[in-house]
């Protein structure tokens, strides 16, 4: 039967076996001799005391558990014997007869490195423990935060508050991966000792003794250091921007390599395509240089302003890069001279071309929805379609008529077909080539709402403009689908707006000048919104007028539904509730 003693060991208790007991107090006191003439004597021992009791805690499944011979001498090799062990044998007499040193590489354990932080110590940390520079770290945080929208900001708070910081020398060797031993902890403590001495040294104590420091310049000092805090919150800015550009730069690279692959038809890709000459992919490098290049020397910037001893990256990069940006601005000034020039000269085509119609009847305009509806953004200005016989068109909405009066009895139209060009010929040239059609009956006119041309051709700002000359007299009536390629210079009486024109019935009048038929006349006293009849009245619901200006008729019944017919030199209006 051994005799058990309770032990508090770094603030830490345990149960140790008496034998076990007295030979971790010789091995301490063997420990403390060692140290006796050694700098930071009592701060070593309370770290290895420290070291010690984090082995046992390790070694331990339960709080009852008690530490035996066994324990302590494994916990003497892993940490390594003092400096006078091997001379003190009657103390150690089952000591080995040399100086050993286990456990000579020690795995790394995750701490806030709080020696080496700008915030928390989270990335020094992790620098420490994945064996690579803190910056390279906290540059890798500020991409995945912008790149994640702000979420690896909470990544970034849980390490905080989840890593413990490495506050003893055991905890700051376990995190760069050396062995928590006698000889590196007395190490470590000196090197800090060493640190705080040399900081002393470089201390003007006669200008503490003589307290002579002026208020000049102590303000001099703060000011100083406000602009060191501000110019590494710069550099912390242009970080963020340059990174944030850069990276986006690369998506849009790799991005536009795979457009021509998808060939999705939609977008601004398909204007590059056949707008210009040059391939995508060439207008994609041209543009991530011309961009990307500036950007590369702001994030450069902004790492120097971090890290004072950022080695150059030289001058061949330096002069490549500017070369590679110079050529870049130069193809892009070339291309948009280009572009331009292509689109110098407007030129335009007209034919004119008789309806079958008659005053007597209504005519309906109707625009034609196409076989490409489905496939296409509605309003678009342009899009690349395949037809029948797959070959790519480029497909564009831009027509617009207006309605006018003819200056004779007969009906026609006129369609002009606008484009643009690098001379006169070439612009008239591509509006010859432009492919359109409508479709004419007694009391119907479709046209359609769209144009194709040639992908060959080049988007060359193709547009359709028709002009419907009507007799005066003639009823037209605006379809639904005509919404929104009625024309600005197609006046009405109403002043409507010409979205507001559609599903309406109108006589061109002498003035060219539309008049509605079955609009709400705001000016007319027997209109429902400004009538003066009492509608509970059912002798001035009831009734029916002829007068000079035509018969009015009003009858309401119990249900509430109401019959109005009214009969003038404009002709029947009817209106039902």
């Amino acid at each position: 039967m051994n005799k058990t003693i309770n032990i508090n060991l770094a603030n830490t208790f345990f149960h140790i076996d008496e034998d076990a007991y007295n030979k971790l107090q010789r091995y301490l006191e063997a420990i403390r001799r060692s140290l006796a003439n050694s700098q930071g004597k009592d701060e070593i021992i309370a770290d290895i005391e420290a070291r010690i009791a984090e082995l046992f805690s390790e070694k331990m499944q339960h709080e009852r558990q008690v530490i035996t011979f066994k324990e302590v001498d494994e916990v003497i090799s892993t940490m390594g014997q003092p400096e006078d062990y091997l001379v003190d044998e009657e103390i150690f007499d089952d000591a080995p007869k040399q100086k050993t040193y286990t456990q000579a590489t020690k795995s790394k354990k995750l701490y806030r490195d709080i020696d080496d932080k700008y915030i928390s110590g989270v990335s020094s940390g992790l620098g420490h423990y994945l064996g690579i520079d803190a910056v390279w770290v906290r540059l890798l945080w500020i991409l995945l935060a912008f790149a994640s929208g702000g979420t690896f900001i909470f990544v970034y708070l849980l390490f905080w508050i989840l890593v413990p910081e490495a506050a003893t020398t055991a905890q700051k060797l376990s995190m760069k991966g050396q062995p928590v031993n006698i000889s590196n902890i007395e190490k470590k403590i000196k090197e800090s000792f060493d640190d705080v001495a040399e900081r002393v040294k470089k201390v003007d104590y006669d200008k503490v003794k003589s307290n002579s420091k002026s208020f000049f310049d102590s303000l001099g000092e703060i000011i100083l250091l406000l602009l060191k805090v501000f110019g590494k919150f710069i550099g912390i800015i242009l970080l963020i921007i340059a990174s944030t550009v850069l990276l986006s730069l690369f998506i849009s690279l790799f991005t536009a390599g795979t457009i021509d692959i998808l060939d999705t038809g939609h977008g601004w890709q398909n204007y590059v395509n056949i707008a210009t000459d040059i391939p995508i992919w060439v207008m994609s490098i041209l543009l991530f240089f011309a961009i990307g290049v500036p950007f590369f020397f702001l994030f450069y910037l902004g790492l120097k302003i971090l890290v004072t001893n950022l080695k150059s990256i030289g001058n061949v990069a330096k002069f490549s890069l500017l070369g590679l940006w110079i050529l870049s601005i130069i193809g892009l000034i070339v291309l948009g001279i280009k572009t331009a020039t292509d689109r110098a000269y407007n030129g335009y085509t007209s034919e004119k071309n008789e309806l079958y119609t008659t005053p007597a009847d209504t005519l309906t305009i109707i625009m034609n929805k196409d076989e490409y509806y489905d496939n296409v953004f509605y309003g678009n200005d342009l899009e690349v379609v395949v037809d029948e016989n797959d070959n790519k068109k480029i497909y564009s909405e831009k027509i617009h008529f207006n309605l006018k009066k003819s200056t004779d009895s007969i009906p026609y139209l006129k369609i002009d077909k606008r484009a643009k060009g690098n001379s006169y010929e070439d612009a008239k040239q591509n509006a010859r080539a432009i492919e359109y059609n409508y479709s004419s009956t007694q009391n119907l006119l479709k046209f359609d709402n769209y144009l194709l041309t040639d992908i060959e051709n080049k988007f060359k700002d193709q547009q359709i403009d028709i002009d419907i000359y009507i007799p005066a007299n003639q009823v037209i009536y605006l379809d639904e689908t005509t919404k929104y390629n009625l024309g600005y210079r197609t006046e009405n009486d109403k002043g409507y707006y010409r979205t507001n024109m559609v599903n309406h019935y109108w006589k061109m009048g002498e003035d060219s000048v539309l008049k509605c038929l079955d609009c709400e006349d705001e000016n007319d006293p027997d209109s429902e919104d400004n009538t003066n009849t009492n509608e509970n009245d059912p002798e001035e619901t009831n009734r029916i007028n002829i007068g000079e200006n035509g018969i009015d008729i009003n009858v309401k019944n119990e249900e509430g539904n109401e019959f109005k017919m009214k009969i003038d030199e404009d002709g029947v209006k009817i209106k039902t509730k």
